[in-house]
């Protein structure tokens, strides 16, 4: 399968991951960023439930 017939999160995973890989950053760093990107969708998604 190509990128181009992808899913969504697939193609997102890729640009996250060179974009990341782009700055160089520590791994700690950045798995630490993800978890902090990550809770904050998941109370997004809490919020858009009780809606």
């Amino acid at each position: 399968m190509s990128l181009e017939q992808a899913p969504d999160e697939v193609k997102l995973a890729v640009d996250l991951i060179m974009l990341l890989e782009q700055n160089a950053l520590p791994t700690q760093t950045v798995l630490a960023a993800l978890e902090i990107v990550r809770q904050d969708f998941l109370r997004k998604q809490a919020l858009q439930a009780s809606e």
